[in-house]
């Protein structure tokens, strides 16, 4: 069982914490830390970056570097969830790009949580940049 935990500090900023015992600063107003949907999307681009990350490894593929970029768009009415969300995969080193998209793939279809919950309102996009190594 995950459990999560949010203490009011001021205003519409708050403390949490969550089974892992980190420290995150929750404000509504994006002012002294993310809100909760920069959370989302921030959930989403580690989710798929650990799957991508993981399988790259499991196949020895050389990669040096992954950055994972999130645009969304919400709807313009409460409860303004994401509906579209387009994600930029940037990989460096002398990987094999069929591995790269294999591996994408596979974190949206079958292994990333965040991206299955996200697909019942969202529409998902992805592209992927390789970058040269410096």
């Amino acid at each position: 069982m995950t459990e999560a935990h949010v203490t009011w500090i001021d205003n519409h900023r708050f403390n949490s914490v969550a089974s892992s015992n980190h420290l995150i600063i929750v404000d509504g107003d994006s002012t002294a830390g993310n809100s909760p949907m920069e959370l989302v999307l921030i959930g989403l681009c580690g989710c798929t970056g650990y799957d991508v990350a993981n399988i790259l490894g499991k196949k020895r593929e050389p990669f040096t570097s992954l950055e994972i970029l999130a645009e969304a768009e919400r709807a313009a009415t409460p409860p303004s969830v994401y509906t579209q969300i387009k994600l930029t995969y940037r990989v460096g080193g002398k990987v094999s790009h069929k591995a790269v998209e294999d591996a994408v793939q596979l974190s949206k279809e079958k292994y990333c949580s965040v991206s299955a919950m996200l697909n019942t309102t969202a529409t998902i996009t992805h592209e992927i940049e390789y970058v040269e190594p410096k």
